[in-house]
């Protein structure tokens, strides 16, 4: 008797505790980052952690973010299975390579940049777990390191986009392959020289409604803090030249090499940016998710300086565009960058379907998801 009294009081006190069933199909809260300001409406929360070094990303057919690195010589695949906007897994596709920085995603093929070579890997999505080896497309480019890591992207007329950046600092190359930016056919045929006279170019992307190439670009260093800014460019057609090693800005002809040239013979950027911000990744903004005025936006991230007394950049920014300028250049996300302390360094923006975008980060080795909800 005194063994029942004991379990009858425990089943009456378990049977007062409400039960607490497994919610099923409800998405994770949000974790809001109280440091990061946006403009108001926009919320941004993390996607994925420990995506170590997370440079360019790339979009799969079936929804597989796809993130190159630099310095960690590895190639990622982030995976959202319950669709939930949050990353259940990160697989690490291939590793050693030489700072496989770009990528680009086309008819089921991711496409990998290395420092002298060009990489495709078919039908990867189906094989995240295993990836099969990749294959070598184009394998002629320079092996300077000196900004050697690439950005990738295919054009409107198919072809592959690929940016080659001066081996230097400053310098004047004759191999004219250097400073500029080269397309080549998805099989590595018919490489050519698109566009000249560009330092390095770490980001890029086609307007929606002309098709025209536009593109940040990175200015020399040692000129002091405010000389020369940094660019965003447009190259509606081949041939063009922006103006390095001359010419700086549209404006201001280089102290070593300047000597004897005319800014008015090249091509004078679309905007000016601010000195030393080291504005990279780069996308239009076509989605319905956030307000009308943000369609066909550029947004692009400022990597941050690093040959400036007083730091600046470490932040998303935005312009508008009409025809081959562009104006409204203006914070979108900051927060990264407090007086000299940083915790963050955004380095690449991808649109999602559903209209959000993302945001890599190689210094806090996360990718953010931004959205708008009034």
């Amino acid at each position: 008797m005194n063994k029942i009294i004991p379990a009858l009081i425990l089943a009456t006190f378990l049977a007062a505790i409400p039960f607490c069933a497994p919610q099923v199909g409800i998405r994770k809260p949000k974790v809001e980052l109280p440091h990061l300001q946006l403009p108001e409406g926009f919320h941004i929360e993390v996607f994925a952690e420990e995506v170590k070094n997370a440079r360019a990303m790339a979009l799969g057919d079936n929804g597989t973010v796809f993130v190159g690195s630099r310095n960690k010589g590895k190639v990622y695949a982030v995976v959202d299975k319950d669709n939930d906007f949050k990353a259940d897994a990160v697989y690490t596709l291939y590793e050693g390579l030489s700072l496989p920085s770009g990528l680009a995603f086309r008819d089921g093929t991711l496409y990998i940049s290395e420092i002298s070579r060009i990489l495709k890997v078919d039908n990867i999505e189906s094989q995240l777990e295993s990836p099969p080896p990749f294959e070598v497309v184009y394998d002629k480019l320079p092996t300077d390191r000196h900004h050697g890591w690439k950005y990738l992207g295919f054009g409107p007329d198919g072809k592959l986009y690929v940016p080659v950046g001066a081996p230097c600092n400053i310098c004047d190359e004759e191999d004219e392959v250097y400073a500029s930016i080269t397309r080549m056919n998805p099989d590595g045929s018919e490489f050519e020289v698109y566009a000249s006279g560009i330092r390095n170019t770490v980001g890029f992307d086609w307007h929606p409604d002309s098709g025209d190439l536009w593109f940040t670009e990175n200015g020399r260093d040692w000129l002091g803090d405010d000389l020369p800014p940094d660019e965003l460019n447009c190259a509606p057609k081949k041939g063009m030249h922006f103006g390095f090693p001359y010419c700086h800005a549209g404006e201001l002809l280089d102290k070593e090499f300047g000597e004897g040239k005319d800014c008015a013979d090249y091509t004078a950027p679309a905007l000016k940016l601010d000195p030393h911000v080291a504005a990279i990744g780069m996308t239009f903004y076509t989605g319905d998710m956030f307000p009308a005025e943000y369609k066909n936006r550029i947004l692009f991230c400022e990597h941050g300086s690093w040959n400036r007394s007083k730091p600046i950049g470490y932040r998303v920014m935005m312009a508008d565009t009409d025809g081959t300028s562009a104006s409204h250049y203006k914070t979108f996300v900051q927060g990264w960058l407090s007086g000299s302390t940083t915790t963050g360094r955004p380095a690449d923006v991808m649109q999602m379907p559903d209209g959000s975008v993302l945001v890599s980060d190689d210094y806090g080795d996360k990718i953010y998801r931004i959205t708008y909800q009034k």
